[in-house]
């Protein structure tokens, strides 16, 4: 089964000025086919997400008309912004709507559907949207826009600011993305009000930045981000508040954009997989974003230094929103006016800083979480995440059904680069049930093909095995499918178990239900309402990799040794020397010191010459 929305990556899609008069050509020649008599340029099919579309397709072909001269948009550019100025813009309440602070303002806003009290709760973004459609047009040269319209979109765009800003309750729904978005939208619609007025909605602007969004982050992996629908990230959102930050810093200079988003940035760099694969969100675990992420990817991916750009986009929105017919449709079409206005490169290497919460080198890369235990692991184009033991979920050694990889106290990292090798030494304190504190350290050494684990905790009683992850999607190059199965090799014994149970509760790899789908059905409100994370933390038992402890390993302590990506048998040797533990396989070898005076680790790791 194929993930529908992990396609291929973002920087994949022409971003030349060619390829872009290319997609403004496409859009001209769809909009001019579909106008109505009234000006109207929806999507015969659109139904929600409508109150901005008319008149973001309007805003594609302003731009086009500005790029190419061609004679017949003037009047297309006129009769749909007529439209949307006399049929799609609200002043009366709309009816149920909860998050109003003033009623019967006669302010202006956008609805997210136009049947009234239909589904208000969507008209706080549709508005944001409009108003950024709306500034995009008033950004075009004078000339391009009939002088009268343009002055009542002036009028309509400070009402709709209002109306977002005074009369509703900011950010009700807690989308750092539509947050943003609106504060974008101030910015850029100050420039275009007399001096006084302008200074005086910038200035709220990045109050509310500071005081609504920047003082409300919420921390992940060491980084501070706009929160997503009272989430840390969301992998469909997160980019699109990278691509907000973006043409925020862009609009008014303001370093705090820059900073926040060089943050925001590096902490998706280092969950982002190398094939650029990525799951999870409290909106959407599954479900990624296409052109509405290009401006941030690119503009920060430049800024930090790496290939923001591997991101696996929904390439059926890969130039602008489309419906199901693969119809145009003028949602999020502010995005595509800024990165075709954006003369950014793609950054196309990877950084070669080593990251706290990841580990990348060629083809294999592993994402930390917040405990620094893996939560993708990527090796011959498979990905693996943490499988789910009697509802606990991790990499790490298991007993007795109880998993020992949630830290009771400081972890410690460390990272080495030498000789064609990448690795990185996890240190972890945890407690099981007989309360015995003991220490699993992790090494995690690559050469960019092959990823080999060896995992080594003071020596438990019983039988444990190393939980070494669920099989869930494998590269095909154009798309990412489901698998249960990958390349995995043991120093121990191995196998691949399923659940036992067929249930919601239980996650079979086997089967075609995504993770997303099985998140969904576990979390407590409905699908696109619901927090899958949430969801998916109710899982009570996967698919798991599970590998037995090497047979020759110091009388002291339990070790494992796994590799991911290649095929053949694994061999690994384990001994102690005074306080140092050696590790030794064909291909390295790794000294595993004593704590330095700080208390961090000591790390070696050496080829083997072959």
């Amino acid at each position: 089964m194929l993930l529908l929305h992990q396609r291929r990556p973002l920087h994949d899609l022409p971003d030349n000025p060619e390829a872009y008069d290319a997609v403004l050509a496409d859009v001209v020649e769809q909009a001019l086919a579909r106008l109505t008599p009234e000006g109207n340029l929806e999507h015969p099919d659109c139904v929600d997400d409508i109150g901005d579309t008319s008149l973001g397709l309007t805003s594609l072909l302003v731009l086009a008309r500005e790029r190419t001269k061609d004679p017949r948009l003037p009047e297309a550019v006129r009769r749909s912004l007529g439209f949307h100025l006399r049929e799609r813009v609200y002043t009366e309440d709309n009816p149920g709507y909860p998050n109003l602070r003033i009623v019967n303002s006669g302010l202006p806003y956008a609805r997210y559907v136009l049947e009234a009290g239909a589904h208000p709760i969507g008209d706080w973004p549709s508005t944001v949207w409009a108003l950024l459609q709306a500034v995009n047009i008033l950004d075009a040269p004078h000339g391009l826009v009939d002088a009268d319209q343009r002055a009542r979109l002036l009028d309509v765009a400070r009402g709709y600011w209002r109306w977002l800003t005074e009369a509703a309750f900011f950010n009700p729904q807690e989308a750092g993305n539509q947050a943003v978005g609106c504060v974008v939208g101030g910015l850029m619609l100050a420039r275009h009000l007399p001096q006084e007025q302008g200074e005086s909605v910038r200035s709220r602007a990045l109050a509310l930045y500071t005081g609504k969004i920047r003082a409300h982050r919420v921390r992940d992996r060491g980084a501070l981000l706009p929160p997503e629908h009272r989430g840390a990230y969301d992998n469909n959102y997160g980019p699109i508040s990278l691509s907000f930050l973006a043409q925020a810093h862009r609009v008014s200079g303001e370093e705090m954009f820059a900073e926040d988003g060089d943050v925001l940035a590096r902490y998706l760099d280092a969950r982002l997989t190398n094939g650029g694969f990525d799951n999870g969100g409290p909106r959407y675990s599954e479900q990624h974003s296409g052109f509405e992420s290009v401006l941030g990817l690119r503009y920060f991916g430049h800024r930090i230094g790496s290939d923001l750009g591997r991101y696996r986009g929904d390439t059926r929105w890969g130039r602008h929103a489309v419906k199901p017919d693969g119809g145009v449709d003028g949602h999020f079409a502010w995005m595509l006016v800024w990165q075709i206005q954006d003369a950014t490169r793609w950054h196309r290497t990877p950084s070669a800083e080593p990251v706290r919460h990841q580990l990348r080198s060629g083809t294999v890369s592993v994402a930390f979480d917040d405990r620094m235990t893996p939560s993708v692991v990527e090796a011959a184009g498979t990905y693996f995440l943490p499988a789910a033991v009697n509802r606990q979920h991790g990499f790490g050694p298991v007993l007795d059904g109880f998993v020992f990889c949630r830290p009771m106290g400081e972890v410690r990292v460390r990272d080495v680069r030498t000789e064609g090798l990448a690795a990185k030494l996890v240190t972890k304190p945890v407690v099981g049930r007989d309360h015995v504190l003991r220490h699993v350290r992790s090494l995690y050494v690559t050469d960019g093909t092959s990823l080999w684990t060896t995992v080594a905790v003071e020596r438990l009683p019983g039988e444990p095995y190393l939980l070494a992850g669920l099989p869930y999607a494998a590269d095909d190059g154009d798309r990412v499918r489901r698998t249960a199965e990958g390349v995995v090799a043991s120093a121990g014994t191995l196998r691949l178990t399923h659940p036992a149970e067929q249930s919601a509760e239980h996650f079979d790899a086997r089967a075609e239900l995504t993770q997303e789908q099985a998140a969904f059905a576990l979390a407590a409100d409905p699908r696109g309402y619901g927090n899958p994370d949430e969801g998916w933390r109710h899982l009570v038992s996967s698919t798991a990799l599970e590998a037995g402890p090497v047979a020759d390993a110091p009388d002291d302590l339990h070790v494992f040794a796994v590799r991911y990506g290649t095929e053949g048998p694994l061999t690994v040797s384990v001994d102690r020397a005074g306080e140092q533990l050696n590790v030794r396989t064909a291909h390295f070898t790794a000294v595993i010191g004593a704590a330095d005076t700080r208390g961090e680790p000591e790390l070696t790791v050496r080829a083997v010459n072959t």
